[in-house]
């Protein structure tokens, strides 16, 4: 690791195989804690690389506890995270939303590292308890139209960096592999990002692998569709600019995306919203996320249409029921 870290010292880069065999060396413990820390702020000091992202990506994948869940052909709806803005759970909430809509998803999420509360973190408050157990997964999204796959359990190096992660408080590239190694391998996703750069990179990575996908990034720094202004949309069909008003709802201001200081807080939120209860900003965000991930699914379908599906699922009482079976199932 000293030689290592010396070369990316000098401004080198590392080969997609040099990337894979760090990351598989990173998994299997050869590294203590500070090299590991050491290696993973190299790269909040420059923007990581095609190769070194393919070869991140192939150990994770590699190394990985695989997941077959193509019989139900399931999409999911992911941040990076690393926006710093500490928005309550949208896409999480987007997952169920899709769930009661009667749609197959595959949630791959985490603990939040940069902000209150993951996904992981909001499953866990509810009483979910995390499984690598393929058969109940698969029960679970036949039951439910849900399964929820917590990262960590499914790859050792991501076990490994999660407490390093938090401990820095940063955004790391690790947010960047989150969305890119789910052992689910989703044919469909719905992905948001902070920041363009980072837009270009999936959207060139997904290119290559044939993925039915909606990247999104809002222009002030959202990792959602937050309304809070511009955002970008990028397809498998090209890429647009958009303003909340040609989405059908109005601007909301950033304070209204806010997810509370504590877990405890960001929960509430996140029962309001399933409940119904939540501010009319709050809705229309998970509403707006969950029909772009509709679309993704048919890309066919108007996004006025799409959202009246979410809304009949949200409103209708749909989505707290499949979560409330989910929980039952999954505790």
């Amino acid at each position: 690791m000293k030689q290592i870290l010396n070369r990316l010292f000098e401004h080198q880069i590392l080969s997609s195989k040099e990337a894979a065999d760090i990351m598989i060396n990173i998994g299997s413990g050869k590294y203590n804690n500070d090299q590991i820390a050491a290696f993973i702020s190299v790269f909040l000091m420059r923007s990581i690389t095609v190769d070194e992202l393919e070869g991140f990506q192939k150990a994770l994948l590699d190394m990985c506890h695989r997941v077959d869940l193509s019989e139900f052909d399931p999409i999911d709806i992911v941040g990076t995270g690393g926006d710093e803005k500490n928005t309550f759970n949208i896409s999480t909430l987007s997952c169920i939303v899709l769930a009661g809509a009667g749609y197959k998803v595959a949630k791959h999420g985490n603990y939040g590292a940069t902000s209150v509360s993951g996904s992981s973190n909001a499953m866990e408050q509810h009483g979910v308890k995390f499984t690598t157990d393929v058969d109940k997964l698969r029960r679970s999204i036949e039951r439910t139209n849900l399964a929820y796959l917590h990262a960590p359990l499914f790859n050792a190096a991501l076990k490994t960096v999660a407490p390093i992660r938090k401990a820095l408080g940063v955004r790391t590239f690790f947010n960047l592999m989150g969305p890119l190694v789910s052992p689910v391998i989703p044919r469909r996703q719905c992905l948001g990002v902070y920041n363009l750069k980072m837009a270009r990179l999936y959207n060139y990575t997904y290119q290559q692998t044939g993925v039915d996908f909606a990247i999104i990034h809002s222009l002030d720094g959202y990792d959602e569709l937050s309304l809070t202004g511009d955002m970008k949309i990028i397809r498998n069909s090209g890429e647009e600019v958009v303003k909340p008003y040609d989405l059908g709802f109005g601007t909301v201001k950033p304070e209204d995306l806010f997810g509370g200081d504590t877990v405890e807080k960001a929960s509430s939120i996140f029962d309001n919203v399933l409940e119904n209860t939540c501010t009319e900003a709050q809705k229309n965000v998970v509403l707006a996320n969950s029909a772009i991930a509709i679309q993704v699914i048919h890309p066919e379908m108007s996004f006025a249409d799409a959202v009246d599906q979410a809304r009949e699922s949200l409103e209708s009482g749909k989505a707290l029921n499949t979560f409330k079976q989910f929980v039952e199932f999954n505790s």
